[in-house]
C-alpha cells in the first residue's frame, strides 16, 4: 500500500510538472500554449557614457535580397534589434544584384519579355553606360518602415562594388539618392556619392588580396580625399595594418558583419557573444548626431571581444567601464585595488610581466600598485596600432 501511494504521488507530480509546461490561451479555452515558446528577446550590451557621449552600437555593412543577401530588409531590422543594435546602414551593392534576375523571373507576367537586368554583375563583367534600371532607394524605404517599430536608426546608403583586387568596395553612407551614384567609371561613382553629401567608407581592404599594400586605385581616391572611413574588421577578417592607415589619413574606424544570411549562422549571440559592431560616440541616436560623431572620428571597431581605434578613445572607454577602490594599504605604501568591470565588454589585462588576466563583464579582480601608488595595466584586447595596445595608468 505504501509503495502504491508513493507511486501515485510521483505520478501526480510528473503530471503536474507536465501541465506547468502549458498555459490556457487567453482567447481560446480549448487551446494550450507551451511556456517555452516565447518571442526572442533583445540581447542588451551595457556600455558607459564616455566624454559625455552615449555609445550607439551600429552595423554599417550588411545585405539583403535586394543585392546578394538571402533575407529581407524586414528580417534584417528584427535581427538587428534582437542582437542589441541601435543603428543599421543600408548598404546594398550598386553593381552586384544577383537576386534581381530571380525576382524578374518570378514576376514574369509583369516584366516585358527580353528585359534583362542592367549592370547587375560588374564584378565579373565590364560596366556599361546602360545605367541601372532598378530603384536603389526602395530598400532604404523598406528598412526605414520596418525600423519604426523597433526604434532603430537607419542610415541610408549603398555599396559601390567593383573588382576587389584592383578597385575594391566602398560604402556610401548618408546618401540622398542611390539612383544617382552609378557611373561606368568607379572613381566617378565615388565622386557622385560625395557630391550628394555622402560619407564614404572603404570596405574589407584586404579581401581577396595578398597584403594591405596600397593599390593604384586606392592611392587615387585617397589623393582626392574621397575616403572618410575604413573597416578594421569585416566579418571574421581583422586588419591591424588598417589601424595605422586610418590614423595616418584621419579615417573613422569600423567593424561590421557584412552579413548576407542570418547572424545566427556566424555569431553566438548572448552571454559574451556578440556580432561585429561599430561603436559610435554621439550625443543622441539621430542621423545628424551619428554623422557628426563619424566625421569627428569618435568610433571604435568591436569584434569577438576585440576593440580597435584611436588610443585616447580606447583608454577613456576602459576607464569609464572600470570602477576602482583601494581596499588595503601596506606599510610600504603599495595599495591593493579592487577593479570592477561595470560593462558588457570582457577585458584582457596584463600587469607588468605577469600572465594576462581576464576581467569578465560585471566582475571584479584585485591588483597591487607600486609603492608610489601607481598602477599600470596593458589592455591587450584593445588595439591602437598594428601591434600596439594601450596602457592605462591610475595614481592612488
Amino acid at each position: 500500500m505504501k509503495k502504491l501511494l508513493t507511486l501515485a504521488v510521483a505520478l501526480a507530480a510528473t503530471l503536474s510538472a507536465s501541465a506547468q509546461l502549458y498555459y490556457t490561451d487567453s482567447a481560446n479555452k480549448d487551446m494550450l500554449r507551451h511556456n517555452s515558446r516565447e518571442g526572442r528577446q533583445r540581447v542588451e550590451m551595457v556600455l558607459p557614457q564616455v566624454r559625455g557621449f552615449n555609445i550607439y552600437k551600429a552595423d554599417l555593412h550588411n545585405h539583403t535580397i535586394f543585392s546578394d543577401g538571402s533575407v529581407t530588409p524586414e528580417f534584417r531590422i528584427q535581427e538587428a534589434w534582437h542582437d542589441g543594435l541601435d543603428v543599421i546602414a543600408v548598404t546594398e551593392h550598386v553593381e552586384y544584384r544577383p537576386y534581381e534576375g530571380k525576382m524578374m523571373n518570378f514576376l514574369t507576367g509583369y516584366v516585358p519579355k527580353n528585359v534583362k537586368p542592367a549592370n547587375s554583375n560588374v564584378i565579373r563583367s565590364e560596366a556599361t553606360d546602360a545605367g541601372i534600371l532598378s530603384d536603389l532607394n526602395y530598400p532604404v524605404k523598406l528598412y526605414q518602415n520596418a525600423a519604426k517599430a523597433y526604434g532603430i536608426t537607419v542610415i541610408p546608403g549603398a555599396e559601390i562594388t567593383r573588382e576587389p583586387t584592383v578597385i575594391g568596395h566602398y560604402n556610401a553612407l548618408f546618401t540622398k539618392d542611390n539612383n544617382t551614384i552609378y557611373a561606368k567609371d568607379p572613381m566617378q561613382s565615388i565622386r557622385n556619392a560625395k557630391a550628394q553629401g555622402a560619407i564614404v567608407m572603404q570596405n574589407h581592404p584586404g579581401w581577396r588580396r595578398t597584403s594591405l599594400d596600397m593599390m593604384e586605385f586606392e592611392e587615387k581616391v585617397y589623393a582626392e580625399n574621397l575616403i572618410d572611413g575604413i573597416e578594421i574588421v569585416n566579418g571574421g577578417e581583422f586588419y591591424p595594418r588598417a589601424i595605422t592607415r586610418a590614423l595616418k589619413n584621419k579615417f573613422f574606424m569600423s567593424s561590421n558583419t557584412d552579413i548576407h544570411g542570418s547572424t545566427s549562422e556566424d555569431y553566438v549571440i548572448g552571454g559574451n557573444g556578440r556580432r561585429n559592431m561599430t561603436f559610435i560616440f554621439a550625443q543622441e541616436n539621430t542621423l545628424e548626431a551619428l554623422r557628426e560623431a563619424m566625421e569627428a572620428k569618435r568610433t571604435l571597431a568591436y569584434s569577438h571581444g576585440t576593440l580597435a581605434g584611436e588610443q585616447s578613445l580606447l583608454v577613456d572607454l576602459f576607464k569609464a567601464s572600470i570602477a576602482t577602490k583601494v581596499i588595503q594599504t601596506a606599510s610600504s605604501g603599495a595599495k591593493t585595488v579592487l577593479l570592477t568591470n561595470n560593462s558588457s565588454i570582457k577585458y584582457t589585462l596584463r600587469f607588468g610581466n605577469a600572465n594576462p588576466v581576464i576581467l569578465e563583464p560585471f566582475t571584479s579582480i584585485r591588483a597591487t600598485s607600486g609603492k608610489d601608488g601607481k598602477l599600470a595595466v596593458k589592455v591587450e584586447n584593445m588595439w591602437c596600432g598594428e601591434d600596439a595596445h594601450p596602457v592605462v595608468e591610475w595614481q592612488f
